[in-house]
């Protein structure tokens, strides 16, 4: 709906109202479908892939902080763990594209692997930024020391480049427009999921966009305060409404910001053309990461 919006045309409008439950009914009908196998492929490696990527994206859950003292792991060291558990997707991609047995698939996976390799440097980078300015990796922490002031601006300038800098390599590592050169279709029909169909399909789908939420909501918490409301004291607010009432506010507040990075991930992806490839390296190597360096 939000792409149909923004390319003024009318969308799915069908389900659901206004074809709000698309969605939902795109996944009944992976559901239901038959699921296919390619007589070549390495059946145990081609059917395990697409586990891996879900695992992935609901493991990379566990400590962002939904609410004061709500989250579902409070690691000390939940910065490092995202940034060391989200480059496990590469083995997923790597597998699917190598076990399908598809030159396609196999293109895609390497282009895949080497993206998300070269961004995920840079993205390690300006995270470090925000970590040497708090003194800590615990997410609790970062987003408690922006009690008095969001860090994109009371950080100043380093703050800002560090922030641009992920938003760009979380764009690429998610393989989203303009760095979806692992799945472009007219030049790669499908890339590392060109031979997947039915469930094991809407595996790699559900595990992209839960990335994407994922991302902004790590996004927001290093940035723009997590959960914290604007303008509101929190120890305040709980004392007033209640504890519950306090963290389901808090819970709609961190959304709410997710929610913007999100139509803003859709907006870049229906404005920007796909990049070549080798802008894409050159981006990531000559050009993020030098930046990222000087700026940590």
């Amino acid at each position: 709906r939000v792409a149909a919006w923004m390319q003024i045309r009318l969308g799915p409008n069908r389900v659901g109202p206004k074809g709000m439950l698309q969605s939902l009914a795109d996944t009944l009908k992976l559901l239901v479908k038959e699921g296919l196998t390619p007589n070549g492929a390495d059946k145990f490696l081609f059917n395990l892939a697409p586990f891996i990527a879900m695992i992935v994206a609901m493991l990379l859950m566990a400590p962002i902080a939904f609410a004061k003292n709500f989250q579902l792991w409070d690691l000390n060291i939940g910065v490092l763990y995202i940034s060391a558990v989200s480059s496990i997707m590469v083995i997923s991609i790597l597998m699917a594209g190598w076990a399908s047995n598809n030159k396609y698939s196999l293109m895609g996976a390497m282009r895949s692997g080497a993206q998300i390799v070269s961004y995920e440097l840079s993205a390690g980078l300006s995270i470090l930024t925000i970590v040497v300015l708090t003194g800590s990796l615990n997410i609790n922490d970062i987003i408690n020391a922006q009690a008095d002031g969001w860090w994109i601006f009371k950080g100043h300038i380093p703050v800002i480049i560090s922030f641009v800098i992920f938003i760009i390599a979380v764009t690429a590592e998610t393989n989203r427009a303009p760095f979806d050169l692992a799945e472009a279709e007219n030049e790669l029909v499908g890339g590392y999921h060109t031979e997947y169909s039915s469930m094991k399909l809407g595996f790699y789908l559900f595990a992209e966009y839960i990335n994407m939420f994922l991302s902004s909501a790590v996004m927001v918490s290093l940035f723009f305060g997590g959960y914290d409301i604007p303008f509101v004291n929190d120890v305040h607010l709980a004392e007033n409404i209640g504890t519950n009432w306090a963290a389901i506010l808090q819970g709609a507040c961190l959304f709410a910001k997710i929610i913007g990075f999100l139509l803003l991930f859709m907006w870049v992806r229906w404005t920007i053309p796909r990049f070549r490839y080798d802008q894409l390296m050159n981006l990531g190597w000559k050009i993020l990461i030098p930046l990222a360096l000087f700026n940590m």
